[in-house]
């Protein structure tokens, strides 16, 4: 395995176990590669990273990288599906935006959320790193595909914030659509602080102060 030891902090979930060994081996040699780019981008930056580096680091030579992936451009796709996947994921069943049908229900549920969201970003720092300070200056279709990212997480929140209005434990008068960006704001603070202040204390201070904002600055009086 490479030097970064990649395979202690995988990138791409887990999927469904190919049937056969031969195709058990292609799906493991995949996602070597794919937390070996990664582990590369963090270390060098993305530019700085060529298929070489990535194909020494693994032992394999460039045919084998192709034969996976079109170039470097195409694992950043890769993590970016991963990183929607699992948010919407923490997001299913009792997490719902329609799920909670009173202020606690809804509180607890912010609580749920904050920690599902802490575990994506921070379990593995070097994502946010990734998505916020390299994945921007790439392309100009990847900086809209963040964008996007961005206006769904606004569009998520919103429907979380009309729901508690239309039940009743929020306050009629919320601007929806505005708070909802506040609130993306504020997690991408707390995202920020994260990478720059890894310590629990600090970061369970502010993930409270959030989600009390999240309540108590929008709870109906």
């Amino acid at each position: 395995m490479t030097s970064h030891s990649v395979c202690e902090h995988r990138i791409i979930g887990s999927v469904t176990k190919p049937s056969s060994r031969i195709e058990r081996r292609k799906a493991e040699l995949r996602q070597e590669i794919i937390d070996t780019a990664f582990a590369c981008f963090a270390e060098k930056g993305y530019h700085a990273t060529g298929i070489a580096d990535i194909a020494s680091e693994l032992g394999i030579g460039h045919g084998t990288f192709y034969r996976y992936f079109t170039n470097k451009r195409d694992i950043i796709d890769h993590v970016i599906d991963d990183l929607a996947a699992r948010i919407i994921e923490s997001l299913g069943t009792e997490n719902a935006p329609d799920a909670a049908t009173s202020l606690e229900e809804y509180r607890r549920q912010t609580e749920r959320i904050g920690a599902a969201l802490s575990r994506i970003f921070l379990e593995d720092r070097r994502v946010a790193q990734l998505l916020l300070f390299q994945a921007t200056g790439i392309d100009s279709e990847l900086t809209m595909r963040l964008y996007g990212l961005l206006d769904t997480a606004d569009m998520l929140t919103a429907g979380y914030l009309e729901h508690g209005v239309d039940m009743g434990y929020l306050r009629a008068d919320l601007d929806t659509r505005n708070t909802a960006r506040a609130v993306t704001g504020m997690i991408l603070a707390a995202i920020l602080h994260g990478m720059r202040e890894p310590d629990e204390s600090a970061m369970s201070g502010m993930t409270q102060a959030i989600r009390r904002l999240l309540v108590d600055g929008v709870r109906k009086d």
